[in-house]
C-alpha cells in the first residue's frame, strides 16, 4: 500500500486504487462544529479499534489500524472551492481488512454502542472501488489544500487527457491533535478516466 499511502509531496501520480472495504458514516456540515461530524469520528474509530481487537483475539490476525479518510463535496460545488463548509457533504471512513466480515462488523457495532450509545443511522461495512486516480500528499493547515487542488483540476487533469469521476478523497497521515498544521499530511485524491 506504501504506493497509495506515500505519495510525492505536492506533485500529482497516477494510481490505480484496488477495491477495499471500509467503515463508513455519511453526514454534511462544517467539521469543524457539526456534532454528526464529532460522533461519526469517534465511532468510526470505537469501532476500527474493536475489530483491530477482536481480529487478533479471535482470528489470530493482527494489524494497525489505517488512518481516517474523507470524501467530500457539496450539491453546487462552487460551495466546495469558495470553502463553505456548513454546505459541504461527506463520508468518513476507515478501512478494513478483507477478512472482517460482517457477522464480526455487528458484534463490534454492539459492542461500541454500550460506550457511545445508538450509532449514526448510516453507518456501515462497505466495498468501496475507487480504481484510477490521481493523487498528491499536501503538507500543511487543510484550509491551505485550494491552490494544490485547483492545479490538479486546472491543469494536471485537463493536460493528461483526465476526467474526474467521483468525490474529492482525502486521507488524513497526521492527527491534528498532535501534530503542527504546518506539519500535517494529507493525500489529495481524485478518482477519473481518461477521455
Amino acid at each position: 500500500m506504501k504506493a497509495l499511502w506515500q505519495p510525492p509531496i505536492g506533485r500529482f501520480v497516477i494510481v490505480d486504487v484496488p477495491k477495499m472495504q471500509f467503515a463508513m458514516i455519511d453526514g454534511q456540515g462544517d467539521p469543524n462544529v457539526s456534532e454528526d461530524y464529532k460522533a461519526a469520528i469517534q465511532w468510526l474509530y470505537g469501532l476500527s479499534y474493536t475489530l483491530k481487537f477482536a481480529s487478533k483475539r479471535e482470528l489470530g490476525r493482527d494489524y494497525t489500524v489505517p488512518p481516517l479518510e474523507g470524501l467530500w463535496w457539496a450539491d453546487d460545488m462552487e460551495d466546495f472551492q469558495r470553502r463553505e463548509k456548513s454546505r459541504w457533504r461527506w463520508t468518513m471512513m476507515i478501512m478494513q481488512p478483507d477478512w472482517i466480515a460482517r457477522p464480526m462488523f455487528e458484534q463490534a457495532v454492539a459492542k461500541v454502542r454500550e460506550k457511545l450509545g445508538e450509532p449514526p443511522a448510516c453507518l456501515r461495512l462497505e466495498d468501496y472501488d475507487e480504481g484510477l486516480s490521481v493523487q498528491a500528499m499536501h503538507v500543511g493547515p487543510y484550509d491551505a489544500e485550494g491552490p494544490t487542488i485547483a492545479r490538479l483540476h486546472g491543469e494536471f487533469l485537463p493536460q493528461n487527457g483526465l476526467v474526474e469521476t467521483g468525490h474529492h478523497h482525502e486521507i488524513y497521515i497526521g492527527d491534528p491533535r498532535r501534530t503542527a498544521p504546518e506539519r500535517l499530511k494529507t493525500i489529495l485524491r481524485q478518482p477519473v478516466r481518461r477521455l
